[in-house]
């Protein structure tokens, strides 16, 4: 199978990991972990493969003819109505588990079949298929907006015997299209199936690069998209700033949701946050908490008139106040509860000087300034007899002036 743009022959595509017009060839691409273990003697092989179309859709079909497939191969399936092609992504014992996992409730009988391996024909009419998709796309987005529908058309989808598009649409709101699938049967004479995605879809089929400087997880290896709050960015202590924490899609980010159950799991060692300390110097708010270092910073509020910085306190101290404050006592400063760290000192001795960032200065200083005086004393002093000659003529011109000056100084005087 070649790619659509570059038309490279290797049966697994270029390999050029979504770089190219294509949409790349490993998108959504699955490790094979049990390709090197083998069956138990007398088991056949698992006849269900996972099929990957353009961009995510994936969906599962029967192996009924027994073909011996390998991943990367280009097949010919059935469609709806007419034929597909798309390409294997998963194979065997891989794409049973594949099957429990996203698909539990599949009934063999409903699943589509696998007819053939995709011969050079099939190929080049796929190529054609996706070299129209977007001519097509924009022409509908303009169809769309002369009926004055609210509704984003972000992607079309031909099938590969160029019978039926599907075409992908974002809106906000229930859109009444019967008017633009007539507009567009007659424009583009093909039958036509409208089908609405969500904004992490969209995002999904289109790609791009992250803030991270990565390709987007939806679009690589994502495809459980789970509902992402305010409330895990809160937990992990991070600004509520929207620009920072809203991906692509315009929503929160869904990698907000990688790491929150760990620091669910560290904050069950701190105290709660809502609970103030009273001392005799004032009342103390939480301000945040330092999950790694272990530490909660305090503030005295500035009701009682107390200025000051934040205080770090151990979960531990901060635990000490609170058994004090519901016994009825108060501690007289946060300050005294403050841990020191103190940092030992290494144990060497600076012998030759070579823990000074700066030890290189003074010399180089001095090193230039006499170069410098050096420099202008050779180029002021002459050698050989030219020199002494010269000297004299200064010295005899140097006089005759004295003797001048010295003529109108008398004549001056007499006047």
């Amino acid at each position: 199978m070649g790619c659509a743009s570059c038309g490279n022959d290797v049966p697994g595509g270029c390999k050029n990991n979504g770089a190219c017009a294509s949409g790349g060839c490993n998108k959504l691409e699955v490790f094979d972990w049990l390709a090197n273990v083998s069956l138990p003697s007398g088991q056949a092989q698992y006849d269900i493969v996972e099929i990957r179309f353009k961009n995510s859709r994936k969906s599962f079909y029967r192996n009924s003819s027994r073909l011996n497939l390998q991943v990367g191969d280009a097949v010919v399936v059935d469609g709806s109505p007419g034929k597909d092609v798309g390409v294997v992504s998963v194979i065997g014992e891989l794409a049973r588990i594949q099957v429990r996992k996203k698909a539990p409730n599949l009934k063999v009988a409903e699943i589509g079949k696998i007819q053939r391996i995709a011969e050079q024909e099939d190929i080049d009419n796929w190529i054609k298929a996706r070299s129209l998709e977007r001519e097509v796309m924009y022409k509908s987005r303009t169809l769309a907006v002369n009926l004055g529908l609210e509704m984003k058309i972000s992607d079309v989808e031909y099938q590969a015997d160029l019978t039926k598009a599907t075409f992908y649409y974002t809106a906000e709101g229930r859109v009444d299209f019967r008017q633009l699938i007539k507009d567009m049967a007659d424009e583009f004479k093909i039958r036509i199936e409208m089908r609405q995605i969500g904004a992490r879809q969209e995002a999904a089929r289109l790609g791009g690069v992250g803030s991270c400087g990565r390709e987007l997880c939806c679009s690589t290896w994502l495809t459980d998209f789970r509902s992402v709050s305010t409330s895990a960015a809160r937990y992990q202590q991070l600004s509520l700033n929207p620009q920072k924490l809203a991906g692509q899609c315009g929503k929160l980010k869904c990698c907000l949701n990688y790491e929150l159950d760990m620091y669910l799991d560290a904050l069950k060692a701190f105290p709660k946050g809502d609970l103030r300390l009273r001392t005799e110097k004032g009342t103390a708010a939480h301000i945040k908490t330092d999950v790694f270092k272990q530490e909660m910073w305090y503030a005295y509020s500035s009701d009682d008139g107390i200025g000051g910085g934040l205080v770090a306190l151990k979960p531990d101290r901060v635990r000490e106040i609170i058994r004090m404050n519901k016994d009825g006592k108060k501690p007289v400063d946060l300050n005294d509860y403050v841990e020191t760290v103190h940092v030992s000192e290494p144990d060497y001795t600076n012998v030759v000087g070579q823990d000074s960032l700066n030890r290189f200065e003074h010399t180089f200083k001095k090193k230039k300034k006499k170069k410098k005086r050096g420099s202008r004393q050779q180029g002021n002093q002459k050698t050989g007899p030219k020199a002494q000659n010269d000297s004299n003529k200064n010295k005899g011109q140097n006089q005759k002036k004295r003797r001048s000056n010295n003529r109108g100084n008398k004549q001056n005087d007499k006047k």
